[in-house]
C-alpha cells in the first residue's frame, strides 16, 4: 500500500515498482511481482536489481529459461553483480547444467569473496557432480565465513557420508543440530549414516525424532523402513514403507521395498492388490532397489532399466584416470576381490577353494574386506589363502581407492553388486583399469564403470545379451564356483530330530521365503495332494512367513502340519540333513543358487524351471554342469509333471540319484581346479585385450 502511494505521487519511480515487486514476491503473488518488476525496467532499462528480482520470481514459477535471460540482462548491465551470478548458478543447477552452474558460483565468489551462500551452492554443485572433496572444501569455506550456517554442516555431512567418512559425517550432523535443533534433514541424514554403520536401532531413534518434526514426510518413513527390515522387524518395516507411499503415492522406491518385504513374509494377497504396479516400478526416471524387484517379476529388459536408473542416481563419482601403463610391468597379474562377506557366508562357501587354487606364478591375489569383522573359520581360511588381505571396513571410499591403486591392481572384482552392504561407489572412482562383476549379484549393474560380468551360456544366452550393460565373459560350464572340499557332517542325526516323519516322500526347498510365489506353491500343494503321506520341508525364515504359508496350505486343502520348517544350523550340518529329503523343488523368479549347489553336493537332485533372466536360470546352469539336464523344465506343466513322475517312480528317482553321485566327481560342476583354470584364462584374456588397447568385448572361454 505504501509503495502504491509513492507510485500515485510519482508514476515514474522505478524503485517503488521494484520494491513493491519484492513485497508481492514474499506474499507468493508471482504474476503481480513480475508485472511490477517489468514496469520498473520500462522506466529504468538499465535497472540490474529489477532484472535480478524478475529472474527470482520467474524461477519460482518454473520458467527457468526466462529467469536465465533476466539474470543475463542484469549481468550485462552490471558485470560484477555477485548475487546474480549466484542466482544464475542455482537455476543452471536446477537444469542439471552443473559445469555452467559451478562456473557461475565461482564468478559470484570472485566478485564477493565472503559470500557464504555462493560457497554453499558451489559445494552442492560439486556434490551433484560427484566431486566430493571439492564439495567438502566449499562447505568448509562457507562455514569459515558463517560459523552458524547449519545447512552447510548438514550438506557437508552428506558429502562426507557418500565418501564413506561416516564418523565425520555424523559429527557434521551433530554440529548442524546444535545450531538448529528442529532441522529434520539433519536427523534424517544422521539416521542414514548410522544405518551405513550398521547401527540400526540408533538410526531408528534418529528417524523418530525427524518424524516428530515432520510427521508426514515420506522419505523418513522409507528410511525407517530400511532400518527396520535390517533388524528383522519385517511387519514394522512393511508398515513404514506403506506409510511412505501413502504420503507420497509416486514414491516408487518405497513401493518396491513394500512389495519385496511382503514377499519375505509370503503375504501374497497383499502383493496381488498392487501387482499391476510392478512392471512400471523403477522404469521411468525414479529409481528403485533393483535387487528388490527380482522376486516380483522375471523380466531381464526391465531389470536392466532399473539398474541403469539406480546407478545413475547413486553413483555420481568422477572416475579417476589411470597413469600410463609401465612397460616393465610385473609378470604377475594383480587381482583384487572386494566384498563385505569374507566370513561364514554363501559367497565364501562357493569361493573359498578358488582363492586357494589360484596360480601364484601368474596371479597375485588381494582381498579387501569392507564388511563386519567376524573372526570365524572362513575368514581365517581366506586370510591364509590370499597373498594380501586388507581389512578396509573403517576406511572411506577414497582411502580404499588409493590403497587399491597403490597395490597396482590390474583387475578389480566386485563380489556384491546391489546386495546389502555393497560399496560400489569405490568402483565408480576406478579401483583398477579393468573392473568385473562376479557371483554376488545375478544380473546387470547398469553402470558405465563395470566392464565385464562373469556368466555362462545358460544364465545369459546370446539372445539376452542386450539386457546387460557389461561385456560378458562366458565361462564354458557354469559361472558359479564350488568348493569340492566342503565338509558334510558325519553326526548321527535322525529324521525325528529334524521334525520329519519316519516314512513318506519328502519334498524340500531350502530357498529363502521371498523366493516362493503362489505359482510354485500352487504346484507344491497339488503334489502334496497327489503323493500320499508326502511333506514339504522348507527353511524357517521368519514367523510371519511360517504362519502365512501354513494358512495358504490350508486354503488349498492341505493340512498345515504337512509343511515342516527347518531351523538354521551350521553349514556342515545343513549339508548333512539333505540326505533326509527325496527331491529339491526350485523356485521360479529367483532360483536356488548356493542352495542348489548345496543340494547337489549333498547328493540331492534338484528340479527347476528355466526362466528368462540370469537370476531365474542359475539352477539350470548348475544342473547342466553336473550332467543332469533332464531335471531342467521349460514350463510349469513340465515342472509339475516331472516332479510327480519322480515322486511316484522310486526306481527312476534312484537312477537320478546314482547318476548325480557318479557325476559329482566326473562332471565340471564340482571340479574346482578346472573351474579356476577357466576363470584365470578369462582374467588373462581380458587383460591381454586391455594391453592391446582394445575396448572390452564379449569373451568366450573354452
Amino acid at each position: 500500500t505504501s509503495f502504491q502511494k509513492v507510485i500515485s505521487l510519482n508514476p515514474n519511480c522505478a524503485d517503488a515498482y521494484s520494491n513493491m515487486g519484492l513485497s508481492l514476491h514474499s506474499q507468493g503473488k508471482m504474476n503481480q511481482a513480475i508485472a511490477a518488476y517489468k514496469k520498473a525496467i520500462n522506466i529504468k532499462p538499465n535497472y540490474a536489481e529489477a532484472y535480478n528480482n524478475l529472474g527470482n520470481s520467474l524461477k519460482v514459477q518454473g520458467k527457468l529459461n526466462e529467469a536465465i535471460s533476466a539474470y543475463n540482462k542484469a549481468i550485462k548491465i552490471r558485470p560484477d553483480y555477485a548475487e546474480v551470478f549466484n542466482n544464475l548458478g542455482v537455476v543452471l543447477q536446477d537444469q542439471n547444467k552443473l559445469k555452467q552452474a559451478i562456473c557461475s558460483y565461482k564468478k559470484a565468489i570472485l566478485f564477493k569473496s565472503d559470500y557464504a551462500e555462493a560457497f554453499f551452492n558451489l559445494g552442492s554443485a560439486f556434490k551433484d557432480t560427484g566431486e566430493l572433496d571439492k564439495a567438502i572444501q566449499a562447505y568448509n569455506k562457507a562455514l569459515l565465513i558463517d560459523p552458524n550456517y547449519a545447512e552447510a554442516y548438514c550438506n557437508m555431512g552428506v558429502a562426507l557420508q557418500v565418501s564413506g567418512k561416516l564418523e565425520k559425517s555424523l559429527e557434521a550432523y551433530k554440529n548442524c543440530i546444535l545450531l538448529k535443533p528442529d532441522y529434520s534433514e539433519a536427523y534424517i541424514n544422521s539416521g542414514n549414516a548410522l544405518q551405513d554403520q550398521g547401527k540400526f536401532e540408533e538410526a531408528i531413534k534418529a528417524y523418530n525424532v525427524a518424524l516428530s518434526l515432520k510427521p508426514n514426510n515420506a522419505e523418513i518413513y522409507y528410511n525407517k523402513g530400511s532400518a527396520l527390515r535390517s533388524i528383522g522387524k519385517l511387519k514394522e518395516a512393511i508398515d513404514a514403507f506403506g506409510k511412505a507411499f501413502f504420503q507420497k503415492p509416486d514414491h516408487e522406491a518405497a513401493q518396491a521395498l513394500y512389495l519385496n518385504q511382503l514377499a519375505h513374509i509370503c503375504d501374497w494377497s497383499s502383493i496381488a492388490k498392487d501387482r499391476k504396479l510392478i512392471p512400471s516400478l523403477g522404469i521411468s526416471k525414479k529409481s528403485v532397489d533393483p535387487f528388490s524387484m527380482f522376486c516380483l517379476e522375471d523380466a531381464p529388459q526391465r531389470h536392466l532399466i532399473r539398474s541403469e536408473n539406480y546407478a545413475k542416481e547413486k553413483f555420481k563419482q568422477k572416475s579417476m584416470p589411470f597413469p600410463v601403463k609401465q612397460s616393465n610391468k610385473s609378470n604377475r597379474i594383480h587381482i583384487g576381490y572386494f566384498s563385505a562377506d569374507f566370513h561364514n557366508h554363501a559367497t565364501m562357501y562357493l569361493m573359498a577353494k578358488v582363492f586357494a587354487t589360484h596360480d601364484r606364478k601368474k596371479f597375485k591375489i588381494h582381498a579387501y574386506s569392507y564388511g563386519p569383522v567376524k573372526q570365524d573359520e572362513m575368514r581365517k581360511r581366506l586370510i591364509s589363502d590370499v597373498d594380501i588381505f586388507h581389512d578396509v571396513v573403517d576406511m572411506d571410499d577414497m582411502k580404499i581407492v588409493k590403497l587399491a591403486r597403490k597395490d597396482k591392481l590390474d583387475i578389480a572384482i566386485d563380489l556384491k553388486g546391489f546386495t546389502r552392504n555393497q560399496r560400489l561407489g569405490i568402483f565408480a572412482y576406478g579401483l583398477a583399469p579393468l573392473q568385473i562383476s562376479y557371483l554376488g549379484y545375478p544380473g546387470t549393474l547398469g553402470t558405465k564403470f563395470i566392464d565385464y560380468i562373469i556368466a555362462d551360456p545358460i544364465v545369459i544366452p546370446d539372445n539376452k545379451k542386450e539386457h546387460y550393460s557389461e561385456k560378458i565373459i562366458y565361462l564354458p560350464n557354469t559361472y558359479q564356483p564350488t568348493d569340492n572340499t566342503r565338509f558334510i557332517s558325519q553326526k548321527n542325526i535322525t529324521k525325528e530330530e529334524m521334525g520329519l516323519p519316519s516314512s513318506g516322500f519328502i519334498f524340500c526347498c531350502f530357498n529363502s521365503s521371498y523366493k516362493i510365489t503362489p505359482r510354485e506353491f500352487d504346484i507344491w500343494m497339488r503334489l502334496l495332494g497327489k503323493v500320499e503321506k508326502s511333506v514339504l520341508w522348507l527353511l524357517k525364515s521368519n514367523p510371519w512367513a511360517i504362519n502365512n504359508l501354513k494358512r495358504e496350505a490350508e486354503a488349498r486343502g492341505i493340512s498345515a502340519d504337512r509343511i515342516i520348517f527347518a531351523d538354521k544350523v551350521l553349514q556342515e550340518d545343513h549339508l548333512a540333513r539333505h540326505k533326509f529329503a527325496d527331491l529339491f523343488l526350485d523356485t521360479f523368479n529367483v532360483n536356488a543358487h548356493t542352495t542348489a549347489s548345496d543340494a547337489l553336493w549333498s547328493g540331492l537332485p534338484v528340479v527347476t524351471k528355466i526362466g528368462k533372466g540370469f537370476v531365474a536360470r542359475v539352477a539350470s546352469s548348475l544342473l547342466n554342469a553336473v550332467g543332469l539336464p533332464e531335471l531342467v523344465t521349460e514350463s510349469e506343466y513340465q515342472y509339475e509333471t516331472l516332479i510327480l513322475e519322480l515322486a511316484n517312480n522310486p526306481k527312476k528317482l534312484l537312477n537320478i540319484k546314482e547318476k548325480l553321485q557318479r557325476n559329482r566327481s566326473s562332471f565340471p560342476l564340482f571340479n574346482t581346479e578346472l573351474y579356476t583354470k577357466h576363470l584365470e584364462k578369462a582374467y588373462l584374456t581380458v587383460y591381454e585385450n586391455y594391453n592391446e588397447a582394445n575396448l572390452p568385448k564379449t569373451i568366450h572361454i573354452r
